[in-house]
């Protein structure tokens, strides 16, 4: 199907407009289903500042990638995306920023062969980024029957994203991955597989509580050891607002330092 044909099912479908990074982003988004958030901005976030060429696996409506763009003035983009419908929304979505001149989207599975996705347009060995908010739960745990497409994901196939970024990524490219916490081990072995420098940043809802989000970050080719960051709380202590670095992250003011 052509992202035209997935733009005409976007279409029929209710959507929101939704304001990311202080308003300098609107993203379209299905109103059910899976909806990106606070993972998205980070993932965005998270990449290293100069970065060039920005590869986004399985991207959605496209997000994460427009956040990496808007931070990241020099950088290009493409978007991969095996649903014709989110495929179509991000190139609009794309449009509708003014980034439609920096980034493309490409309709393939990510875990696809590597001779599909060559044919599809993916360059091997080719982007200084690569960023990923895999599938959170194995096949037949997600919370809500809507959100399947998007978040359920056999256990192995998670080594399948890995392997994925590996070949896209170019020497010395660095690779990021936004997960749940008690994925951190199988994401951590498809990792050290492949990557050297690791870092592992998690995520705490607040001061006190455990790690429910985990960022990874792998350079290929390096032969650096591993570096696990002290946590850090997204909200202020008996509050819902967000601490100070988060929040300047969410209103687009500043990056991810890490």
């Amino acid at each position: 199907m052509s992202l035209a044909h997935g733009a005409e099912i976007v279409k029929s479908a209710e959507v929101t407009h939704d304001a990311f990074l202080g308003g300098r982003l609107t993203i379209a988004q299905p109103r059910s289903g899976f909806r990106a958030g606070l993972d998205s901005v980070l993932l965005g976030a998270a990449i290293a500042p100069g970065s060039g060429a920005v590869l986004d696996l399985g991207a959605g409506a496209g997000t994460a990638a427009l956040v990496a763009l808007c931070l990241n003035e020099s950088a290009t983009a493409t978007l991969v995306e095996s649903d014709p419908a989110m495929a179509a929304l991000s190139a609009e979505n794309l449009a509708a920023n003014g980034l439609a001149g920096r980034a493309g989207v490409l309709g393939v599975d990510v875990t696809a062969p590597g001779r599909a996705r060559t044919a599809a347009g993916l360059p091997a060995d080719h982007f200084a980024a690569v960023i990923a908010n895999p599938p959170f739960f194995e096949t037949g745990t997600a919370p809500a029957a809507k959100r399947a497409a998007a978040r359920h994901m056999p256990a192995e196939t998670l080594d399948l994203w890995v392997k994925t970024a590996a070949a896209h990524a170019a020497p010395s490219g660095e690779i990021v991955f936004i997960h749940v916490a008690d994925r951190l081990a199988a994401l951590l072995a498809a990792f050290d597989a492949r990557f050297g420098a690791l870092t592992v940043l998690p995520l705490l809802p607040r001061e006190g509580e455990a790690a429910h989000r985990i960022l990874v970050r792998g350079i290929k080719g390096s032969r650096a050891p591993l570096r696990l960051l002290a946590s850090r709380a997204l909200h202020a202590p008996a509050s819902q607002g967000f601490s100070p670095e988060f929040e300047a992250i969410f209103r687009g003011h500043d990056r991810l330092h890490w």
